[in-house]
């Protein structure tokens, strides 16, 4: 039911009845398992945390390059396109910051990003470029999400991630 639970028209849509009809299960059976709304949409955000993570990691080889970066980077954004109504659960809805399960999950993601980071960039600070890193791919998943930026061909959406990757690579000179 979790995964299922991001309506396509909105997260305002979203709420434990649509839940159990769109589970094909009584509207009381969410009741057993959530008990409100935020806790649903914290459930399912740690889901998509965790299918996020998981398509990051299936991008980049063992090994981080600054080539696998950008691949990384890439298959963040295309999640973000593929998948709106669970992203903006992930990243645009308030979620109990307080539940473990979603937290542990968003943690993961953020470990990920270091680690990626201490790879690629070994003669500085992970955590502040992490940050950045983090921050850079995620303003453009949003602009292109929002309509601000076309995203309608997946090649221009690939080359602009791909720049903005060779521009933090450059600016930190392993470009």
């Amino acid at each position: 039911m979790v995964r299922n639970s991001p309506p396509e028209g909105g997260v305002a849509e979203l709420s434990l009845r649509a839940a159990a009809r769109r589970a094909g299960v009584s509207t009381a059976a969410p009741y057993r398992h959530f008990a409100d709304r935020d806790a649903l949409l914290s459930a399912v955000a740690a889901v998509g945390y965790r299918e996020l993570a998981e398509q990051m990691a299936a991008a980049h080889p063992a090994q981080a390059t600054p080539e696998g970066l950008a691949a990384v980077a890439n298959a963040y954004v295309r999640s973000a396109l593929t998948r709106p109504g669970m992203f903006r659960v992930m990243f645009a809805e308030p979620c109990d910051p307080t539940d473990p399960e979603r937290a542990a999950a968003a943690e993961a993601i953020n470990e990920y990003v270091e680690s990626l980071v201490r790879q690629v960039f070994p003669d500085v600070d992970p955590e502040p470029m992490a940050i950045a890193v983090w921050a850079l791919v995620h303003g453009l998943a949003f602009l292109h999400l929002d309509g601000k930026w076309d995203a309608s061909s997946p090649k221009v959406v690939t080359e602009r991630v791909d720049s903005a990757v060779a521009a933090i690579l450059e600016v930190a000179g392993r470009g």
